[in-house]
């Protein structure tokens, strides 16, 4: 199947299916209240979106400063986000998709799910700060270091008399 009829599925499929589950809630616990767990779900959302956004960044910053290349927060941002999106759009099938990918368990496992898809078909070139291309820490060499020269200036006494 080609990717605009995916598409036109998607964006035909899941409206329709959004529509009959709010019809049906609505029918049984009236229009009201299913409006209030939508409203309700968006202020969840967003405040789980935030907070498992910033654990990522934060875990993201932790491995540059360790020198690992952070792909895996880097796949766990943009499910973050993905989530994130997913929530904006109004309705209860979105909504649980987008929770779910906020649980990071489950994210854990589309992580791995993308890996296993995409491993023949990305591939990833750069050193981190220890060796390059593979990732695995080694010992610097001497090639690696470098001197600069440099000269200290105390500039505090400078304008003291008898001080050239």
């Amino acid at each position: 199947m080609g990717l605009f009829r995916k598409l036109v599925l998607i964006f035909t499929l899941i409206p329709l299916v959004e529509f009959f589950i709010f019809y049906s809630l609505a029918s049984v616990i009236s229009l009201p209240y299913t409006i209030a767990i939508i409203i309700i779900t968006g202020f969840l959302g967003a405040w789980l979106t935030k907070s498992q956004g910033f654990k990522t960044l934060m875990s993201y910053q932790k491995a540059v400063s360790e020198g690992r290349l952070p792909h895996r927060e880097a796949i766990d941002g943009i499910i973050i986000l993905l989530a994130g999106a997913v929530l904006l759009t109004p309705g209860f099938l979105t909504d649980a998709v987008g929770f779910a990918l906020l649980v990071p368990p489950v994210r854990e496992k589309v992580r791995k799910f993308l890996g296993e898809r995409l491993k023949n078909k990305v591939q990833v070139v750069g050193k981190d700060l220890n060796n390059p291309i593979t990732g695995k820490s080694t010992q610097r060499t001497s090639s690696d270091v470098f001197t600069v020269e440099s000269e200290v200036i105390d500039e505090t006494n400078r304008n003291e008399p008898g001080h050239h």
